[in-house]
């Protein structure tokens, strides 16, 4: 049987709201579902299409107008990366415990045109980049770099970006779902489909932004390239608020993150008690939920991390006479001992996410590198903008995710008879496993391609090679994507509690900013450590004299390393909708066994 529990009922006979429960979702109407969706789907369409017009050949915009070598750019990319992407744990919170979703996403949008605005100005006035480089000085890498002016006002713009990013990446996504009513088989299968068709809208989008805008600002101008993503953010805005009538607003829920820090001193404090004498004795606070049109569902009590529960442990004078907490840094609820607990078990899982998203990360960078240097000729009068090769992922990611949703899916489930056809962590795994053979596949094309550079020995250092020879490397890191990306997102909003939800999509973001640290981290020691003895090393300023393919191979091993650490915490995790622990035993439903992968 489960344990027995406390309950304010049992002090007096009225209900107390504690002040840190998750506050009640005010239902006025049914969740309007798709109806909502033009709004909101087109905001976040509009928005990605400006932001990432903006940044898909930011790697090319480095080192042609701002004159930097392939290593600085990297680290350039990844630390503002990395830093973008721990934005959304400061959005997610201020969503989450003040001013709810809608708010966050409105002002973080005017943050992001802002920034796209700097951007503009700073490719539109020659004050504010670096002068132009002859093509001669270019190949002998002898340009002028940016001034400390020039690279203060880039950081600026970036800074704004990575404002607008946190508060846009961790609530759109939610607030898109909250639309939904998850009571329902057709609001639940409403949410499951919604994940596949936003990410493969956001593909689209993408694939747009990498070939009609990059090929503007490679081929056109760099000032109208950059002004058409700045005025479809602002039509972004002005849709997004065009709907405000027809969304569904959940109000926050107080702060998440006091409440975890309150549970882990309380359970500090009462490490010495006797948590089995509080059960037996029914001594354990478990305040009601807040009641109304629409409660967040209580977590059970569980025995694993069984630490935690001492914190749970009421002690004499802890408890007001109506059932409130004296001081919530000595006692905290059962939900917050099981919120804390879901919080903690998916860290081993995003600990393995961050090498896997390390081979996504040289899509932007090592993989433009090598465009550069390759044939990019369609005929004989169209050239590839270096930036759009990654579009060759998009392209498949767009075709592959409605046949996963629409054919994949509902076979399996007649199969697995599991909702999502296999499980979450199957999915991340799969994508694991296809991100180690693209950077394999990645390193035998490197090869081949400075082996045609190094033999035909052009002046201008580009390899006869067609481009896309690269396509099988981008086919295969768009599997990746399409499960680990997709299975990680997916994961984290199901696992964590639902006044959690932002939490849980901002935690995606962070996984994907330890992969921006780690990738710089890598660059910057294989710059460091290898090439000695008078060799260049291998990520030298000319790719034809470095050893790329080497690079590769190490993320490679790196990822057969991880994927083993990923098998042995993924067959021992617990999903949160089967964490019914009894007091006498703990039962373990190994959903990923690493002999289904």
């Amino acid at each position: 049987m489960p344990p027995k529990s406390f309950s304010p009922e049992n002090v007096v006979g009225k209900v107390h709201h504690d002040d840190h429960q998750p506050q009640p979702k005010p239902v006025q109407r049914k969740p309007g579902g798709w109806k909502s969706m033009p709004y909101i789907l087109g905001n976040e369409s509009f928005e990605r299409l400006a932001s990432f017009g903006l940044v898909a050949n930011f790697t090319v915009f480095l080192m042609k107008v701002f004159h930097m070598n392939q290593v600085t750019v990297s680290n350039l990319i990844n630390i503002w990366s990395g830093l973008t992407n721990f934005t959304p744990l400061i959005g997610a919170f201020i969503s989450d415990a003040y001013v709810g979703k809608f708010w966050v996403i409105a002002f973080s949008s005017f943050a992001t045109l802002t920034g796209m605005m700097i951007m503009t100005l700073i490719v539109a006035l020659p004050t504010l980049h670096p002068p132009s480089c002859p093509r001669q000085q270019a190949i002998l890498n002898q340009c002028q770099g940016p001034t400390t002016k020039q690279f203060g006002i880039l950081a600026l713009a970036l800074g704004f970006m990575s404002i607008g990013t946190g508060g846009i990446r961790p609530c759109s996504l939610p607030f898109g779902v909250d639309q939904f009513d998850p009571t329902t088989d057709e609001g639940r299968k409403g949410i499951t489909s919604f994940f596949n068709w936003y990410y493969a809208t956001f593909t689209i989008i993408v694939l747009i932004a990498m070939t009609l805008v990059v090929y503007i600002q490679d081929s056109v101008s760099w000032v109208l390239g950059f002004s058409i993503p700045t005025v479809l953010m602002a039509c972004s805005i002005v849709l997004f608020f065009v709907g405000t009538k027809m969304y569904i607003y959940v109000k926050p829920g107080g702060s998440i993150f006091s409440g975890v820090a309150q549970t882990l001193v309380a359970a500090y404090k009462k490490r010495n008690l006797e948590l089995e004498k509080a059960k037996a004795r029914g001594m354990l606070y478990d305040p009601p939920s807040t009641k109304g049109t629409y409660q967040f569902p209580k977590l059970p009590l569980t025995n694993r991390l069984r630490c935690f529960n001492k914190a749970a442990i009421i002690v004499d004078g802890e408890v007001n006479a109506d059932g409130s907490r004296v001081n919530p840094w000595n006692l905290a609820s059962i939900q917050q001992v099981e919120e804390v607990k879901c919080l903690i078990k998916v860290i081993p899982i995003l600990l393995s996410g961050v090498l896997c998203f390390v081979t996504l990360i040289q899509q932007g960078t090592f993989t433009v590198s090598q465009a550069l240097k390759m044939d990019r000729h369609l005929g004989p009068h169209f050239q590839i903008p270096a930036g759009s090769i990654g579009v060759i992922s998009m392209i498949t990611i767009g075709i592959w995710l409605p046949i996963y949703d629409r054919i994949i899916v509902p076979s399996l489930r007649k199969i697995t008879k599991i909702e999502s056809g296999i499980t979450l962590l199957q999915r991340v795994g799969i994508g694991i496993v296809f991100s180690i053979v693209a950077m394999i596949v990645a390193a035998l094309v490197e090869k081949k391609r400075r082996d045609s550079a190094t033999y035909h020995n052009r002046p201008d250092g580009l390899a006869p090679l067609s481009v896309m020879w690269l396509a099988p490397q981008l086919i295969l890191m768009a599997f990746s994507e399409a499960f680990a990306i997709l299975g990680q997102l997916e994961f984290y909003y199901k696992e964590f509690p639902d006044n959690m939800k932002s939490v849980g999509n901002a935690v995606f973001f962070v996984t994907i900013g330890g992969a921006n640290y780690v990738s710089s981290a890598l660059v910057t020691t294989v710059h460091k450590v290898t090439g000695k003895h008078g060799r260049p090393d291998w990520l030298t300023a000319d790719i034809n004299r470095g050893r790329v393919d080497y690079f590769y191979y190490v993320i490679a091993g790196l990822g057969l390393l991880n994927l083993g650490y990923y098998l042995l915490v993924a067959s021992q995790y617990q999903y949160k909708e089967n964490s019914q622990d009894t007091e006498d035993e703990s039962r373990f439903d190994i959903e990923l066994n690493a002999s289904k992968i």
